[in-house]
């Protein structure tokens, strides 16, 4: 083993001696688009095969609770999820809501011509009655740019009115940081606590004085997609939410993962260990609960 390989896994086991929770992972995404996806496109028990290991290696690292973030319409698989869980011993949380980023590719005709209050009871039904015998624990949506066009802003106040019936919390693909603050104006109008709102891929939004109007306002900035090529950028934002005494506020994650349907043996699937064994152990020892445990059970709650 080579001293780089020995070092990182070393620190892995460190990191691992308490649990832990992943805000934003994947294990299956389908990206054909929600006017062609259907049953049928992929193998589950070859989906399973992939992602068991790269589970299981994870867990072994301290991970106790992935939070599953591929939207209906996306590729979510709650049964698939559900085998998954049993079988690693990680608890994987899946959501309901609909995805309007990238250009609405993904959202459904019904979603386009249904209001908000309708979109709404659908989600909330999901809640109530289960998907495929899973409850989702969170939601799931995405919005474009500034300024959000009518469907984004339709399908953030239905997350919204879905929110303030069942206590949900809000995990929105936000394409700026004007979108973030503009997705706030809206949850204020519907009554809904900026606690609510996590404010998805903000290590997209290079300017640091956003990121602290976001968490200043009480809403979570989730800076995911964390990987060897974006671990210093990362790391520079963790380390100025940190200095403004923002640490509180911030939510940490890989965006890994990833069967690709439609790709050979669903292409290169991104395993969920980076965080543990290069990016954590670059940290002050005294965040790491707070960033892996403590933040992310304030934010989606503990069960």
């Amino acid at each position: 083993m080579q001293r780089r390989e020995f070092l990182a896994t070393l620190a892995g086991r460190l990191v691992a001696a308490e649990k832990s929770i992943l805000v934003h992972e994947h294990i299956l995404v389908d990206f054909i688009g929600a006017e062609e996806i259907r049953p049928g496109r992929y193998d589950p028990e070859e989906v399973f095969r992939v992602a068991r290991p790269k589970l299981e290696e994870v867990r072994k690292l301290g991970c106790v609770r992935l939070l599953e973030c591929t939207p209906n319409y996306l590729g979510r698989d709650a049964r698939l999820c559900l085998r998954l869980e049993q079988a690693t011993g990680v608890e994987i949380w899946t959501n309901t809501g609909l995805y309007g980023a990238a250009n609405h590719k993904f959202v459904p005709a019904f979603a386009r011509r249904e209001t908000a209050e309708e979109l709404a009871r659908r989600w909330i039904a999901e809640y109530e009655q289960g998907i495929d015998g899973v409850r989702p624990r969170f939601i799931k949506t995405g919005v474009n740019k500034a300024p959000l066009d009518e469907l984004d802003r339709k399908l953030v106040r239905a997350a919204a009115l879905t929110s303030r019936a069942t206590g949900l919390t809000i995990a929105s693909h936000t394409g700026d940081g004007a979108a973030a603050l503009e997705q706030l104006e809206i949850f204020a109008a519907e009554r809904v606590a900026p606690e609510k709102f996590v404010w998805v891929h903000a290590q997209n939004e290079r300017d640091h004085a956003i990121h602290e109007r976001v968490a200043r306002a009480g809403a979570w900035v989730e800076f995911d997609g964390i990987s060897e090529k974006t671990a210093d950028w990362h790391l520079s934002c963790v380390r100025h939410m940190a200095g403004a005494g923002l640490l509180g506020r911030v939510l940490i994650s890989q965006d890994a993962g990833w069967y690709r349907v439609g790709e050979p043996g669903g292409g290169a699937y991104r395993g969920y260990t980076y965080l543990y064994t290069d990016f954590v152990p670059r940290l002050e020892a005294a965040w790491r609960r707070r960033l892996l445990w403590e933040n992310p059970i304030a934010a989606f709650g503990a069960a």
